[in-house]
């Protein structure tokens, strides 16, 4: 059975930085295609990135390009999610999935992490 289970998070001052761990366990894990997305109160769910199983990463909406960088190492099974320059506007809750990427476009699919509270105040 394949689990997703996150890590880090957590609150921050506005332009600091928190790094995100989704630990991937289960036989197929490394080999799974793999995505962050957010859900602030009051807002849409927007996705962040996926990242393929050889490391190739979709499109970052503009909300977060150049501040956010999805990653993955295969030997630990785990993939993050590096959140620099964050804004009071990035607080959510933040998931990581297994995910379906066509393209630059990635959907979570049918295994979620537990969800992990990423909080920007001063």
């Amino acid at each position: 059975q394949l689990q997703l289970v996150q890590s880090g998070g957590g609150l921050v001052q506005p332009g600091g930085s928190l790094k995100l761990s989704c630990a991937i366990s289960g036989s197929t894990g490394d080999r799974r295609a793999i995505g962050w997305l957010r859900q602030a109160p009051g807002k849409e769910r927007e996705g962040v990135s996926c990242i393929s199983q050889n490391g190739s990463a979709t499109n970052y909406p503009d909300s977060v390009k150049g501040r956010f960088t999805i990653s993955r190492d295969n030997a630990k099974n785990t993939v993050y999610l590096h959140m620099n320059h964050l804004k009071p506007e990035d607080t959510a809750v933040y998931y990581c999935t297994t995910a379906i990427i066509s393209g630059n476009n990635c959907r979570p699919f049918d295994h979620w992490g537990q969800g992990t509270q990423v909080t920007v105040s001063s």
